[in-house]
């Protein structure tokens, strides 16, 4: 089966607030690993090229990667834009519409602590220079603890948000902190959505979900031999897999949580494995 990267990546900076830090790579260390993919013969494609392949279209080439962030934050405009452009690389970027804000302005509320975060006319820009903006939910909340209509609000919700902003349609989701389920999933495909990211630190292959794309996180403490090692595609496991038990687990205690009224916010996002 041939293990395609899906790079997971947030904040790219040499300053970002501390608890932030861990998954914030710096603006050098970021052109090193850009470096290293190229080196290593891979081609980045835009995730859409992989959606088209996972849903019956024309397979990727060989050596395929694809380039993702999350969240949204203020670093992707000023400093990961101009990086991609320089090396002529495509990625998406999945925003949390309740982080983003007009400029000058504030956000509707998330749940993300509070980062500098991108403006909308910002996001627009980045849309019109080629980036795919994907949504990320309103509110960055686990999607698999709530339900009803707070969960089609988070997805649908999100969906239009961005599709009034962008004027066009918006097509691509990333689920926070990587939890889904089969419930969730369903969701996100009824509201338009063609594919869906989760993390599961592990590459997507041909037989990977388009609603459960499996992506490598980059975290400021990803080794270099590590990082070497998903460009050579080895060291991670490649979807699709069984669900863990562990996995199950987790989710069954933070439902309980929820249920009970102190909400779990979710682990540090390695743990995400849905």
């Amino acid at each position: 089966m041939t293990a395609i990267p899906v790079f997971l990546y947030h904040s790219v900076s040499d300053d970002p607030p501390s608890w932030l830090a861990p998954y914030t790579v710096t603006p050098a260390r970021f052109r090193e690993q850009l470096n290293r993919i190229k080196d290593s013969g891979l081609s980045v494609v835009p995730l859409r090229r992989l959606v088209g392949a996972l849903r019956g279209g024309p397979p990727l080439p060989p050596g395929a990667a694809v380039l993702t962030f999350d969240d949204g934050y203020a670093d992707f405009y000023w400093t990961v834009a101009p990086i991609l452009s320089d090396e002529g690389l495509p990625a998406t970027l999945y925003i949390t519409t309740g982080a983003a804000h007009p400029p000058g302005g504030r956000g509707t509320g998330s749940l993300l602590p509070p980062a500098p975060m991108l403006n909308w006319r910002q996001i627009g820009t980045l849309d019109a220079l080629g980036v795919e903006i994907g949504g990320h939910s309103r509110t960055h909340v686990p999607m698999d603890t709530v339900y009803g209509r707070r969960l089609t609000d988070e997805i649908a919700g999100c969906k239009t948000v961005l599709e009034d902003v962008l004027g066009h349609e918006v097509v691509s989701f990333a689920y926070p902190h990587g939890y889904s389920g089969a419930e969730v999933r369903r969701k996100v495909g009824q509201a338009g959505f063609t594919s869906a990211t989760a993390v599961g630190n592990a590459f997507s292959s041909p037989a990977d979900d388009p609603l459960r794309i499996s992506r490598l996180m980059v975290r400021a403490d990803t080794p270099p031999q590590v990082f070497d090692d998903w460009t050579k595609r080895r060291g991670a496991p490649t979807a699709p897999f069984h669900e863990s038990a562990a996995t199950r687990a987790w989710r069954a205690y933070r439902r309980l949580r929820a249920a009970l009224g102190s909400p779990v916010g979710g682990p540090p996002r390695g743990r995400g494995q849905e």
